[in-house]
């Protein structure tokens, strides 16, 4: 029996995460919606990286419009559920002890979002004979909650019940942060877009705190990874929850790296362009200086994966002899960065 499943993600990162539910063997995909990949698997779906969270479809119905008295309609979409069958396939450990419900919408309404919640959740609870937990008063939902999802896109209501415990988003290995530290589900379908080979050297020359070596490694443990920062509280942070990956960082300049010329045939960076996190040391007063030293490392057929706030960087890119084989426009934070994979122009190269 085919399973269909919901895979919610950042905005623009659709076609990478239906890629790797391709790839993974899991089923056909169906459908590519607004930070939504559906699909249908033929068994239970192991977590997937790129993806926010995954869920199982319990319930659709037509949206059900703008008005203030519209989300009372939404509660038929918790008699529609079929309970019986969804519950056995959640990978839970015990069998819910409330009912959770996080829901988002598109275009103006009359209702916030908390509405919508308030009607699907307490249809739900008093279907399953156990407590609601409203978002209404900020705090988290307690342990052993039945996470739900519902989205209104314009066209149709969606609810979905999470597969796993917690949100996939959510990773272990992320013991420690720093201030602009890359969300994992991103970090990994940049990695993903590396296509990292055994073997290869993969550079992060501003890694925070290892997000994106951290996922690398995890997809490809048989590369070399390795990662500097001018930061000492980000190079402790990285080796922190990198624990015993095959990742290895070591404090210095992103504009002075100690590497020789082509010694990286990855790059996979969010380097600090300003917005959260300001360019320090030798990019502060030139940031060109970026573009000069990612061209020295960079080995002759390597590519380097990057996020880049918009369109002024991605020609910077290429002034600095730069090729764009992918770009996507992604939606993150408020920001609309580009996810690029670059290689280098064999043309300009050596003119530094």
């Amino acid at each position: 029996m085919h399973t269909p499943l919901v895979a919610r993600c950042l905005r623009g990162l659709e076609p990478l995460v239906a890629a790797e539910v391709v790839r993974s063997g899991l089923g056909a995909v169906t459908d590519l919606r607004h930070r939504e990949v559906h699909f249908r698997a033929s068994r239970p779906a192991p977590p997937l990286r790129t993806a926010d969270d995954v869920f199982l479809l319990a319930a659709r119905s037509p949206d059900v419009g703008a008005a203030r008295q519209a989300p009372r309609d939404l509660a038929a979409l918790a008699d529609l559920t079929d309970l019986d069958h969804l519950l056995p396939l959640r990978r839970a450990a015990t069998a819910p002890a409330c009912v959770d419900v996080s829901a988002s919408f598109l275009g103006r309404r009359a209702f916030t979002r908390f509405d919508a919640e308030d009607a699907v959740g307490e249809a739900l609870a008093q279907r399953l004979g156990v407590p609601y937990h409203s978002r209404r008063t900020g705090a988290a939902p307690p342990p052993g909650s039945c996470g739900w999802r519902l989205t209104l896109d314009g066209t149709r209501a969606t609810l979905m019940l999470r597969v796993d415990d917690r949100p996939l988003h959510r990773r272990a290995y992320k013991r420690r942060t720093v201030p602009g530290t890359l969300h994992p589900p991103l970090a990994a379908a940049m990695a993903a877009l590396a296509d990292i080979r055994p073997g290869q050297a993969v550079l992060d020359p501003c890694c925070g705190a290892g997000t994106l070596l951290i996922e690398g490694a995890l997809a490809r443990p048989d590369a070399r990874f390795h990662g500097f920062d001018l930061s000492a509280q980000a190079v402790a942070a990285a080796r922190a929850n990198a624990g015993a990956l095959p990742v290895t960082v070591r404090r210095c300049d992103a504009g002075r790296l100690p590497l020789p010329d082509g010694a990286a045939d990855r790059v996979l960076c969010n380097p600090p362009w300003g917005a959260q996190v300001p360019a320090g040391g030798l990019l502060a007063g030139a940031p060109d200086r970026w573009w000069t030293e990612l061209r020295r490392v960079l080995s002759p057929d390597g590519a380097a994966v990057l996020l880049l706030p918009g369109r002024d960087d991605l020609a910077a890119a290429i002034r600095h002899g730069f090729t764009p084989v992918h770009a996507q426009r992604l939606r993150l934070s408020g920001a609309q960065p580009f996810l690029v994979r670059l290689t280098a122009n064999d043309a300009r190269r050596g003119r530094r």
